[in-house]
């Protein structure tokens, strides 16, 4: 239990969970505040997440990736029966703070937070780097074999260096027309 009293307000606190059950404490904990009737003092419950475009296998998907793996965000007014229903939810290991006293998130923080999350345009998420030996499996340059010499995530393209005439030539290429050897 928290040893100080904190001040009667809203705010937004991390917790951490087992990693990999952070949906599922979300959706327990959402349940535990209905059944305990909590709504008066918790009123939010959120895993962040951003949408990310990920290139496996030659295919393009847009995939939802947790911003804080392992992390859950609670908006509530921390009093003992509050800091007790989230505390005991099942795969809650405890708040982030210091000892046994959660420390709130700065509203600063939790905007920019809201906004990564509410990005309507995913990023590329590309799983190669510069250095990477790669080959060129679309395009005039097909079968060519190569190497990566620069990645630009926004954009979702690759410079790869392809040896031409005994020299290297910079080609740019969408990150789909590429595979990693």
């Amino acid at each position: 239990m928290p040893k100080q009293q904190l001040p009667q307000q809203r705010n937004w606190y991390v917790i951490h969970t087992y990693s990999g059950y952070e949906d599922s404490v979300a959706r327990n904990l959402k349940q535990r505040i209905e059944s305990l009737g909590m709504d008066n003092k918790i009123f939010s419950v959120i895993v962040p997440k951003e949408k990310k475009i990920k290139i496996k296998e030659g295919k393009r998907r847009v995939i939802e990736e947790k911003i804080y793996p392992g992390y859950v965000l609670v908006e509530m007014i921390v009093t003992d029966d509050s800091w007790y229903v989230v505390r005991n939810t099942p795969n809650v290991t405890g708040f982030v703070g210091a000892g046994t006293t959660p420390v709130p998130v700065s509203p600063e923080e939790i905007e920019i937070l809201k906004k990564r999350m509410g990005a309507a345009e995913p990023h590329y998420k590309i799983d190669v780097k510069a250095g990477d030996a790669v080959k060129i499996t679309d395009g005039p340059f097909k079968d060519f074999d190569g190497r990566i010499s620069e990645v630009d995530q926004e954009r979702g393209k690759v410079k790869v260096l392809v040896n031409m005439f005994g020299r290297d030539t910079p080609v740019e290429l969408d990150s789909l027309q590429i595979k990693k050897i």
